[in-house]
C-alpha cells in the first residue's frame, strides 16, 4: 500500500477499545442524533449482545453482535472504527472454537448459551498505581 494512504488509515484509527473477541459478550454504546434543526440531540443507546464475527482490518474492520429481544434474534453490524461507536464495555468473555458463530441463528433458548472463558482481562495500569506499588 501506498505510504500516504497507509499514514492516512493509521490516522483514523481508535485506540480506546477494548481486546474483545468473537464469542465475549460486550455492550456498544452509539451515539445517536434526534430532532431536526436546531433542536437535534444526541444520545447514548447500548446494544448488549454476543460477538459473532470480526471481518475486515485497519480502517475499515467490522464486527457483528447478536442479542435475542422478545423472541426474535437482532445482528447489528458495527464497523470499529466508527465516530458513532461512544464506548465498547467487556460484559463477559466467551470460550468458543470457531472464528465465526453463525451457527447461533438456528439455535434457541439454552442451546444458544456460550461458555464463560477464564480469560483475564488486562487492565493497563496507571503511572499512579505503579508508583503506589514501588
Amino acid at each position: 500500500m501506498n505510504p500516504v494512504i497507509q499514514k492516512l488509515h493509521d490516522a483514523q484509527l481508535r485506540t480506546d477499545l477494548p481486546d474483545f473477541r468473537v464469542g465475549d459478550t460486550i455492550r456498544v454504546n452509539v451515539r445517536l442524533k434526534e430532532g431536526e434543526g436546531e433542536k437535534e440531540k444526541e444520545r447514548l443507546q447500548a446494544f448488549e449482545g454476543v460477538v459473532i464475527s470480526k471481518k475486515g482490518r485497519a480502517s475499515g474492520a467490522t464486527f457483528t453482535v447478536r442479542r435475542v429481544s422478545f423472541g426474535v434474534g437482532i445482528e447489528r453490524i458495527f464497523p470499529l472504527h466508527s465516530p458513532s461507536i461512544s464506548t465498547v464495555d467487556i460484559v463477559g468473555k466467551g470460550k468458543v472454537r470457531r472464528a465465526r458463530l453463525y451457527y447461533l441463528r438456528d439455535l434457541k433458548g439454552k442451546a444458544a448459551r456460550i461458555k464463560r472463558a477464564d480469560r483475564v482481562v488486562a487492565v493497563p495500569e496507571t503511572a499512579a498505581a505503579a508508583e503506589a506499588k514501588a
